[in-house]
C-alpha cells in the first residue's frame, strides 16, 4: 500500500466529536446554508428586508438574526415563516 492510500490519523468529524464541538459545527453549517439560501431567494424576488419581515409578520430585527450566518438559535416556526413568505416550501430531512 503507498502513502496515498494509507489513512494517517482520523477523520475531521472523529476529532470534532472528541472535542465535543461535532453537533456544534454542523447546527452553525445547517444555519450559514439556511440564511444563504433565505437570503439568495429574497435577492431573487427583489425583496427587501422591510418587506420580507411584513411578509413574515415579523420586525426587522427578528429576520437580521435568521439571516445571521453564525446565529443557531433560529426557531424552526421562524424558518418556516420566511421560506412561506418567499412562496416556497421547508424540506427537512433526518440522515
Amino acid at each position: 500500500m503507498n502513502l496515498k492510500q494509507q489513512a494517517i490519523g482520523s477523520a475531521f468529524d472523529d476529532f470534532l466529536e472528541e472535542e465535543g464541538l461535532l453537533s456544534e459545527v454542523e447546527a452553525l453549517a445547517a444555519k450559514r446554508v439556511i440564511a444563504y439560501q433565505i437570503a439568495e431567494s429574497m435577492k431573487q424576488k427583489n425583496m427587501t428586508k422591510t418587506e420580507m419581515a411584513k411578509r413574515m409578520g415579523t420586525s426587522r430585527s427578528s429576520l437580521n438574526r435568521l439571516l445571521d450566518p453564525f446565529n443557531t438559535s433560529v426557531s424552526l416556526a421562524t424558518i418556516e415563516s420566511a421560506v412561506s413568505a418567499l412562496g416556497k416550501r421547508l424540506s427537512i430531512q433526518i440522515v
